[in-house]
């Protein structure tokens, strides 16, 4: 009885919840691309991916960049992505138009682009 009961505690606590497996990957997203401007008013860089907030003509957008891996390949550098800066990105948005949420696909700084998703063009 007690090795059933070990066996499934341990399948509990290492299956995924159904939010952990939607929230991550593209599945809560449009499929289709937005393009938005504005200035970054917070950052969050690190695993699973890097957070954004960004203040677009006064409303607040919650933006995912990559993992720290994947901003390094496309060439981000640190201090690249920090408050006060504008951006402008290309990304799916959330397909819960409330959120105001977007994965990046690319983003540009200035005149520099930074391509994080090339494999989904």
């Amino acid at each position: 009885m007690r090795f059933l009961f070990a066996t499934v505690l341990a399948l509990g606590l290492t299956a995924p919840t159904a939010e952990s497996l939607a929230h991550h990957g593209w599945s809560w997203t449009t499929g289709g691309n937005i393009e938005l401007t504005g200035i970054i008013t917070a950052v969050r860089l690190g695993n699973p991916h890097g957070i954004l907030k960004i203040d677009v003509e006064g409303e607040e957008w919650r933006a995912e960049v990559g993992q720290p891996w994947r901003n390094e390949r496309a060439g981000l550098e640190d201090g690249d992505l920090a408050e006060g800066v504008e951006i402008r990105l290309i990304g799916e948005p959330s397909d819960d138009v409330s959120e105001k949420r977007v994965k990046v696909e690319r983003l540009f700084l200035g005149k520099r682009e930074f391509i994080l998703y090339p494999e989904r063009d």
